[in-house]
């Protein structure tokens, strides 16, 4: 990682600034398969504590999150887990593409980026946000920028004062090939700053 944040730091001076004021980010690693998959659709447009909380409440009552429990879970079950009724069709309709072999996460070590987010897309209320998270996090991608991501965005309008998409991602070309480290380096300025950790 060492001689990525160098060429980073090198490349762009603003994020030269956010490592040597607050520190190097924490590369996050998760599993790979279908609970990673669910905890990533809980943290559609919510806070990561709300959904860090919805998933622990999952995996108290089911132990292991597999997908035949959550597609035979009722709604009330899921809706008490606090999972909204939208987020309840989208992992049950994940949970049957599991079951059904349509999806195979252990597959995905074989194909391409774009082959793995052309079949994640297909799946209801999954977007480029949630794939770009799961090739991320899960998959360790090195050269994603999820611009889908509220805090990307705003971290990249305060320190370039950038508001297009277009430029920001003319902005993040100078960033590969390593735009995950990038991301994590802009994510960890805005939690820093926020004494969100």
């Amino acid at each position: 990682m060492q001689d990525a944040v160098v060429f980073l730091a090198e490349k762009d001076k603003i994020l030269q600034f956010i490592v040597a004021n607050f520190g190097h980010p924490v590369i996050q690693k998760r599993e790979e398969g279908f609970a990673a998959l669910c905890h990533i659709i809980l943290e559609q447009q919510v806070s990561i504590a709300s959904a860090k909380a919805c998933y622990a409440k999952l995996q108290n009552y089911y132990g292991e999150i597999h997908p035949e429990k959550i597609y035979k879970a009722t709604d009330e079950e899921l809706r008490g887990f606090g999972v909204s009724r939208q987020k309840s069709i989208y992992l049950k309709h994940l949970a049957e593409k599991v079951l059904n072999n349509e999806i195979v996460f252990e597959s995905f070590a074989s194909k391409s980026q774009q082959e793995i987010r052309e079949e994640l897309l297909q799946l209801k209320g999954v977007g480029n946000w949630t794939v770009e998270v799961y090739l991320m996090f899960c998959l360790q991608a090195p050269d994603i920028i999820p611009l889908g991501d509220i805090a990307i965005r705003n971290t990249i309008k305060e320190l370039y004062d950038i508001h297009t998409l277009e430029e920001m991602e003319q902005l993040a070309d100078n960033w590969k090939p390593h735009r995950t480290l990038a991301s994590y380096i802009l994510w960890h300025y805005y939690l820093k700053r926020r004494n969100k950790i």
